[in-house]
């Protein structure tokens, strides 16, 4: 089988990458707009147009950079990026605390939507992969990219850590009173989650799931 180099898997990742994580953000944007919240709206953020949801940091360098960094290292690859948060007023939403859980659902949600179109991506290229040979491993190779990228950020997200979307359901779901007490955390949230990615202490969580959703999504193709 032909072996992809570190730069030819970096640019296959681009896309799914770019996607991922931007269409997550306009996601949120496009519920919280439909809930009574305008406030993405006005700021153009409700598109699934990737730009205006891009931060070059945190959607490009950094995933990339951390990729290349730990494939070169000798590591399987280590990802984790981000795209600018969509705004949220959860004061204009109709049922706020409602609400608020249904706006963090939908980001998960769109990743789901982005793994099953990016099976039907390698569903294509496995069907057609006569024809054109590097077209065709290319669009393979990042479906194969896309179906990961989108489970891992869907199992990620769906942790009860803020900012983290399930840690705003968690908070949705809690009484008032231990609701504000657990949103003092949130400025150690991401914090908390960088550590715990990167020790190792999530692997053995989101691992299986991540890995359960790939071969239901895969299933499909072989079946």
């Amino acid at each position: 089988m032909y072996e992809l180099s570190l730069i030819q898997k970096l640019t296959i990742m681009v896309l799914p990458i770019v996607f991922a994580v931007t269409v997550h953000e306009a996601a949120h944007g496009w519920v919280a707009d439909k809930l009574g919240d305008r406030t993405a709206r006005t700021m153009g953020r409700v598109t699934f147009n990737p730009i205006p949801h891009i931060d070059l940091v945190g959607t490009i360098i950094l995933p990339l950079g951390l990729y290349a960094l730990s494939s070169m290292a000798g590591g399987p690859g280590f990802l984790f990026g981000y795209a600018k948060p969509v705004p949220v007023n959860a004061a204009r939403l109709h049922n706020p605390r409602r609400d608020m859980a249904l706006v963090a659902l939908a980001g998960p949600a769109s990743n789901l939507l982005m793994a099953i179109l990016w099976t039907l991506v390698v569903a294509v290229a496995h069907r057609v992969g006569g024809g054109v040979p590097m077209l065709s491993l290319f669009l393979f190779q990042a479906g194969l990219f896309g179906i990961l990228i989108n489970a891992f950020l869907l199992v990620l997200n769906m942790l009860p850590i803020l900012p983290l979307d399930g840690g705003r359901v968690m908070a949705s779901l809690l009484p008032v009173s231990l609701a504000r007490k657990y949103a003092k955390l949130e400025p150690w949230g991401l914090v908390i989650l960088l550590v715990l990615l990167m020790s190792g202490i999530l692997t053995p969580v989101i691992l299986p799931v991540v890995s359960a959703l790939q071969s239901l999504l895969l299933g499909w193709i072989v079946g």
